[in-house]
């Protein structure tokens, strides 16, 4: 227990990190899937058969990141957990209606007659709109310190829309990777409309955590480190600028470049996320429990770490595996 010095110090943040990194990589991989759920009123009835197919080896994969990010909550972070699941128990309850009714309209709109196929892509998109709104909600409800008032309601809903927003971008950048001819171009118009939104609702989160608390302001706005950050919100901007001129140029009649839009995505994602993850640090409940406050005993984290060390790669690596077999375009999603 040693070995790495102190275990009530670098326990909590080694489980904090492990969690930052699964709620990360579900936000990313997750979020083009839920994008894709969102874009469906925009499709046609066959452009839906295609979109379904671009995540349908992957969706299961991308949830399970979520169920690890929450588990790794719980069991590391008890009274964190408690706190925060409490304080969101509404959205947390719509989001998990959302990806119910996401999975069975997923299984049953490729099976369903014709008559009735309409019925469930209606389903799939209202399940992907509903988790999306409701991660949203939570996330606004989060930055704002778990308050329940008038001003951090209407933030949390504007929250909510921009994080659907940035959904439906990541979703139409995979599209426009994983898609071919009329499809691939209407995604690129998608993108280039909801880049605006991703914009936006990054530059709110941005300047509203730090009036949040005088303690990020102070970490963000201090000297020097004000002069370390700085490369963060410039490298944003300049991320956003190439991926504005990756999108006019497409598509390409080679398809060049059609990955671009999305890795600059995972990018942008990437950064948003660090930004945030600098800000709230040492606290996992804001301005109220610290990792080391809400963390179980190290005895208990050791075992955990243990057992973490044997499922985490075997989780990232089906999630690779996955990636690797389906690569490439699209094709008619069957069950025959």
């Amino acid at each position: 227990m040693e070995l790495f010095g102190d275990p009530a110090q670098w326990l909590p943040f080694t489980f904090a990190a492990l969690m930052g990194v699964s709620i990360l990589v579900y936000v990313v991989l997750d979020g083009f899937d839920l994008g894709v759920g969102i874009l469906f009123p925009f499709a046609s009835d066959a452009e839906k058969d295609v979109m379904v197919a671009s995540i349908g080896p992957f969706w299961d994969a991308n949830e399970t990141w979520l169920v690890l990010a929450i588990g790794l909550l719980l069991v590391a972070f008890p009274a964190a957990h408690g706190a925060i699941l409490t304080s969101l128990y509404l959205p947390v309850a719509i989001m998990l209606i959302g990806l119910i009714l996401r999975g069975v309209a997923f299984e049953f709109r490729v099976k369903a007659p014709t008559p009735h196929k309409a019925t469930w892509n209606w389903a799939f998109f209202a399940g992907s709109l509903m988790t999306s709104l409701s991660q949203g909600f939570m996330l606004g409800k989060y930055l704002m310190g778990l308050e329940s008032t008038l001003g951090t309601w209407i933030f949390a809903m504007i929250t909510a829309v921009f994080l659907t927003v940035a959904y439906s971008f990541i979703g139409a950048c995979w599209l426009i990777l994983k898609t071919e001819e009329g499809l691939q171009r209407k995604s690129v118009a998608w993108a280039k409309g909801g880049i605006w939104g991703l914009v936006l609702g990054l530059g709110l989160v941005s300047m509203a955590t730090p009036l949040v608390s005088t303690r990020i302001f102070d970490k963000w706005f201090s000297f020097p480190e004000m002069l370390y950050l700085a490369p963060l919100p410039m490298l944003s901007g300049l991320i956003v600028l190439l991926m504005w001129r990756s999108l006019q140029s497409l598509p390409k009649p080679d398809d060049r470049g059609a990955r671009t839009p999305f890795l600059y995505a995972i990018a942008l994602f990437v950064l948003a996320f660090g930004g945030l993850a600098y800000s709230f640090y040492p606290y996992v409940v804001p301005e109220k429990l610290t990792i080391y406050e809400a963390a179980s005993a190290p005895e208990s984290l050791f075992i955990i770490l243990v057992g973490t060390v044997f499922v985490l790669p075997m989780i990232a690596g089906y999630t690779a595996l996955a990636y690797t077999v389906f690569k490439g375009k699209a094709v008619e999603l069957r069950y025959d």
